[in-house]
């Protein structure tokens, strides 16, 4: 059967393929734009310098996770219900963009002094820490903006000028930090340089979304208390994830050494390559599953569809990296060579937590969230038992086992939490669901 014969058989099969290739294949020069940047800064900075450089980009995740609170997860679920009307969904993103902003003060507040101090534990002197955090706040306040401002091209799947804008950010990261790092090779540059393309980055991103969404307007009362109830859920869930989704690099930083920060920071750079088929499934896949029908088979099935491919993809990736570890540790330069072992245990890690971060996404575009404080105490009680019976978390090696089963634990909460929430919880009368 020809291409043009099975596209009008199956006209599914062609619209997919489009999108996957057209995505994918831009994801691939965006992740590899970015790729390409942070394998520089690796090769060019001293293990020190990026042992700051790792404390630092941690902590901005961390700031950025408090920050939003769960307020993007609120945007994209009362947008999947008003998508097709602009005056409702710019109020529902003007909603958010204020919320996002009370919730940042407070996340300065509670980051800053704690960075500052891991700093100077870590032999950096005190201006230079200063420093560093100053080059850090421009990046925080431009990944607030940028998240949120990307959710009305999402929902409308204006994936090209998504795609082109992305481009357009690793393109300036990159142009930015090969110059400045071969003459100052410093952790704050490489952390301002990506603070600039992000900022570049969101102006492209709030003419797109002004096409689609009129959200400069001012909050709605209504909104607020709506995404707020989802705040409420998920917030202390976003504090315990603070700690606990960067464990391996506290555990690090407080345990150990300048020189295994700097491996822990290589390593996950290294698995970078993984946000690839992140992204893909977060504009291509979430969107469309918040926009399913309220029909509990087709939400349950799709959703454990796409966490068995991203399972299957997974143990490919592992397989391949067992099989060749040096060739992965040679991208990062001879002083990373030694992580043969240590490789492939990241490899499985990241793997986990892709599939399971797959997982909350897609529950929660359903509005489908775990009770935060059930969530937290199974957590924290799993990770103390694995800490005190299973792992040495004093090693590098044991403190990225200490995550795999850290991971797997999660992922069978969350799976377990998202089967009874869909089938005993949820209201499926109500068609905004």
């Amino acid at each position: 059967m020809t291409v043009a014969q099975l596209s009008k058989r199956f006209p599914f099969l062609l619209k997919w393929g489009k999108l996957v290739g057209v995505t994918g294949g831009a994801q691939i020069l965006i992740q590899g734009l970015g790729f390409l940047v942070g394998i520089y800064i690796i090769r060019v900075l001293s293990q020190e310098q990026y042992a700051y450089y790792t404390l630092a980009n941690t902590m901005l995740g961390t700031m950025t996770v408090l920050a939003d609170g769960g307020i993007s997860t609120g945007v994209m679920a009362e947008g999947g219900k008003r998508w097709q009307d602009p005056n409702a969904l710019g109020k529902i993103l003007a909603t958010g963009m204020h919320m996002r902003r009370q919730f940042a003060l407070g996340s300065l507040v509670v980051s800053v002094p704690i960075l500052f101090y891991l700093l100077n534990d870590q032999g950096l002197l005190w201006w230079e820490s200063g420093l560093l955090i100053l080059c850090l706040i421009p990046a925080f306040l431009a990944a607030l903006s940028g998240s949120l401002l990307q959710i009305v091209p999402r929902l409308h799947q204006n994936i090209n000028e998504l795609l082109r804008i992305n481009v357009q950010l690793n393109v300036v990261r990159l142009l930015l930090t090969l110059p400045v790092l071969f003459f100052f090779p410093l952790a704050s540059l490489a952390i301002l340089a990506s603070g600039v393309g992000q900022w570049v980055n969101n102006f492209q991103l709030r003419k797109l979304s002004l096409k689609r969404a009129n959200w400069r307007v001012a909050p709605d009362e209504g909104y607020r208390s709506r995404i707020m109830a989802k705040v409420k859920k998920i917030l202390p869930g976003s504090i315990y994830y603070c700690v606990s989704g960067q464990i391996t690099v506290w555990l690090i930083a407080i345990f150990s050494d300048t020189e295994n920060i700097a491996n822990i920071g290589a390593l996950s750079r290294l698995m970078m390559v993984l946000t690839l088929v992140k992204l893909c499934i977060d504009m291509l896949i979430v969107p469309r599953y918040a926009r399913l029908p309220s029909d509990k088979g087709q939400v349950i099935a799709r959703f454990f569809q796409v966490l068995l491919l991203v399972l299957a993809l997974s143990a490919a990736i592992v397989g391949t990296v067992a099989l060749f570890p040096e060739l992965f540790l040679w991208v990062l330069g001879a002083q990373y060579a030694d992580l043969q072992y240590e490789v492939v245990l990241m490899t499985i890690s990241s793997c986990l937590v892709l599939v399971s971060g797959i997982g909350y996404m897609m529950a929660s575009s359903r509005g489908i969230i775990p009770n935060p404080f059930l969530f937290i105490a199974f957590n924290i009680l799993a990770q103390v038992a694995i800490l005190y019976f299973l792992v040495d978390y004093t090693t590098l090696a044991g403190v990225i086992m200490f995550s795999i089963y850290s991971t797997l634990l999660n992922l069978l909460y969350r799976v377990v939490d998202f089967l009874y929430q869909t089938l005993f919880k949820v209201d499926w009368t109500d068609s905004d669901i």
